[in-house]
């Protein structure tokens, strides 16, 4: 079995101004590819994978057309070169934006279509926050997506997409897909599979698989930080028994239908005045603060300095903050120096129109020894607070993430990370985790977001409708 791999993999946030380009993309090509760890469940396959193309990126704003148009003409020219191939395996996230272009996945995977024609079967892997489309669905024929949020399943859907994929070259069935989009379209943050009702939600999916003539069944919450009329929350099913595959897709949408306004934030949230003030009075710690709007991970531009300029006005204590992307005030404290002072402005360095600097007299305390000056880190002491400065955006999510730079959240009283639902890592250290409902590209008050292309109606936008389900097929199925 010769099967091509490939894709690319990033969030896109229509509401960021800051477009993304190839540098802020980490590209597998060739040989490297089925060397990264992120593929490495390959070589667990009796199959000869064939490396194309690959792109992923910390979620951001929309990418560039001519960095896109580089990404997917690269792509192809890589998967034409192996001629007839038997299968394609298409490693995705589902929620890219391209400036200038409505539906980046539904062009990618036309062109790939295209490329390879009408008889070789295509698998895709997707983010549960990924959005999907008919021109989507209709040049597929398997899908999976995460079953997790925070995401601990990456790898495990991966190979349930490629599971389906060697399945199908093995024993010659053919499935095709189905899907309901259902009018509800929630932040990530209200919708964790840790919490209801999308712990129940996701239960049912792995005996879903399980029944007679379907192969996989997903559900989306979709990406509702994307202005585009395909954000949206969708069952998806792959399967060989029509039957079957349609009253899982109504059964699992319905639920999701039915359960719309039970969604909620599992944690304490209010505006960033109210969680430095809470914080400030706990009695118990680390508090975790949660910078929500400029969460990078979600698509947020990560240069937003609101929540460090009340810590300051706060006069807090104890404070560890990681971090604001701002290569200006990075470059300043490496030219300064360990030990040294430095007078700088910090915040607002990506997009100047949506946010304001402030102006911080700092001491130097730590800078990160690297390979290139785009991945600088600093560690500035203002009054009580260590704030990280990094020249690129970036999350901190991960306890090494500190420690490498000298800090140990453990040990701080307040500790703000730009970030939604926490880590896996530091999850378990918060006590009590506050997520401050900051604005910014990823806002987790969505209804205050503009909407021009979104589909009306959708809830949470709109509340007072009616929604009856209805699946759709791919036109594959009809081959």
């Amino acid at each position: 079995m010769r099967i091509a791999v490939g894709g690319f993999h990033t969030e896109s946030s229509t509401y960021n101004r800051v477009l993304a380009t190839a540098e802020d993309f980490v590209i597998l090509r060739g040989a490297d590819l089925l060397e990264a760890p992120y593929f490495a469940f390959l070589g667990d396959y009796d199959a000869d994978f064939l490396p194309t193309f690959h792109a992923r990126a910390v979620p951001g704003g929309p990418i560039a057309r001519a960095t896109y148009d580089a990404f997917k003409a690269e792509f192809l020219d890589r998967l034409t070169s192996y001629g007839e191939i038997d299968g394609l395996y298409l490693a995705l996230h589902g929620a890219a934006s391209v400036e200038g272009l409505e539906d980046a996945e539904g062009d990618f995977i036309a062109a790939a279509r295209a490329a390879v024609g009408p008889h070789c079967p295509i698998a895709a892997s997707y983010d549960l926050h990924g959005n999907l489309s008919q021109p989507i669905i209709d040049d597929l024929d398997m899908y999976s997506t995460y079953r997790t949020a925070p995401h601990i399943d990456v790898e495990e859907t991966m190979r349930r997409a490629v599971t389906m994929l060697v399945r199908h070259l093995e024993t010659g069935e053919m499935p095709h897909i189905v899907w309901c989009p259902v009018p509800v379209v929630m932040p990530g943050e209200k919708s964790a599979t840790t919490d209801e009702p999308a712990r129940s939600l996701y239960a049912p999916l792995p005996e879903i698989d399980a029944r007679d003539g379907i192969w996989d069944a997903s559900l989306m919450v979709g990406y509702v930080w994307a202005d585009q009329a395909r954000a949206t929350a969708a069952s998806v099913i792959t399967g060989t028994d029509p039957e079957a595959m349609e009253a899982a897709a109504i059964e699992l949408a319905t639920a999701y239908w039915n359960a719309r306004n039970d969604f909620a934030f599992a944690v304490k949230t209010g505006t960033i005045t109210e969680c430095v003030d809470w914080a400030m009075a706990s009695e118990t710690a680390p508090v975790i603060l949660a910078d929500s709007g400029d969460n990078p991970t979600a698509g947020g531009v990560g240069d937003r300095a609101d929540v460090l300029g009340a810590l300051i006005t706060a006069d807090a204590q104890g404070v560890v903050l990681a971090a604001i992307a701002d290569r200006p005030a990075t470059e300043a404290a490496y030219a300064a120096g360990v030990g040294s002072a430095v007078h700088t402005r910090i915040g607002a360095s990506l997009d100047p129109t949506a946010s304001a600097p402030i102006e911080v007299d700092a001491e130097v305390v730590f800078l990160a020894q690297t390979e290139t000056p785009a991945e600088r880190e600093a560690v500035l002491r203002i009054g009580s607070i260590l704030a990280v400065v990094s020249a690129r955006r970036r999350p901190y999510h991960n306890l090494a993430d500190f420690e490498r730079l000298g800090l140990d959240p453990r040990e701080a009283r307040i500790v703000v990370v730009k970030s939604g639902y926490l880590s896996p890592e530091l999850a378990p250290i918060a006590n009590p985790v506050l997520m401050a409902l900051s604005p910014g590209a990823v806002d987790q008050h969505v209804e205050r977001l503009a909407r021009e292309k979104k589909t009306v109606p959708t809830f949470p936008f709109d509340r007072d409708f009616l929604w009856q389900p209805k699946v759709y097929a791919s036109a594959r199925k009809a081959r």
